[in-house]
């Protein structure tokens, strides 16, 4: 060996997936897996998290599922404790969970104000702080959460979803420098477009089409959801070892698109 990283080289190592049912956190969890990560899938709904690890694991992959609201305090805490109990140690965050909100800003409930930011904003910061307090005294760990081009920039009618993405990069900043010192990376990531349920359920609420992301977009094209699933998946690795605190967008050139 020349002493250069493999960027698979995921063995032996568990990874905590939120939101990892279905869609991009399913795509996620079965990179990290095929990589040679032991996969805990989180997700809300119990049937969706036992598919996506039945499926891995009938795939040769280790994975288990597990059910938590991530923006509740004491299923968060209680589900970390037993990831630590089946697996006997945490390697790896990805902090995907998260939904959507396509609302008028003067029509915008409290309701869905509070709803968007307790999942995407208050259930990052939940599963990070109950990792940590694995990983700190443990060893080096990693964890990703998900931002978004709105963490970067803003459209019309989403002022919740735009605000907790921009939240989700300040906390990772904050965490980022915080525990350097004391061997944990946190990095977030900005996706583009995905076709996912989330977009199908956006494009429904924003009237806007495919036609229109793939105008927007320089590439042309909505991500793919393992487009997106290979970038965590070289984060989360010992290739990135020296990259933590930083926003990577992943968006087939949106944030650079200054024109029409």
């Amino acid at each position: 060996m020349d002493g250069r990283i493999a960027v698979s080289a995921l063995d032996g190592r568990v990874a905590v997936v939120t939101g990892a049912g279905r869609g991009l956190g399913a795509a996620i969890a079965e990179e990290l897996c095929a990589r040679g990560a032991t996969v805990a899938v989180v997700d809300r709904d119990a049937e969706l998290a036992r598919g996506t690890a039945e499926r891995m694991a009938s795939g040769g992959g280790r994975a288990t599922a597990h059910i938590a609201d991530v923006s509740d305090p004491q299923p968060v805490a209680a589900l970390f404790e037993e990831l630590l109990q089946t697996h006997g140690r945490l390697d790896m965050l990805v902090n995907n969970a998260g939904i959507g909100a396509v609302v008028a800003s003067e029509e915008l409930t409290h309701e869905q104000w509070s709803r968007t930011l307790a999942v995407n904003l208050t259930g990052t910061f939940l599963c990070a702080q109950a990792a940590a307090r694995h990983m700190l005294p443990a060893g080096p760990g990693v964890i990703v959460n998900m931002g978004s081009v709105f963490a970067a920039t803003g459209m019309p009618r989403r002022a919740a979803y735009a605000a907790s993405k921009h939240a989700v990069v300040g906390l990772t900043k904050a965490l980022a420098v915080e525990w350097a010192p004391r061997g944990i990376r946190v990095v977030a990531i900005d996706p583009a477009y995905i076709r996912t349920a989330l977009d199908d359920a956006d494009q429904r609420a924003g009237g806007y089409t495919d036609a229109d992301i793939e105008r927007r977009t320089p590439m042309g094209r909505y991500a793919e959801p393992t487009e997106i699933a290979r970038a965590v998946a070289f984060l989360a690795s010992d290739a990135a070892s020296f990259i933590t605190g930083s926003e990577i967008a992943v968006d087939g050139g949106w944030l650079a698109y200054g024109g029409w």
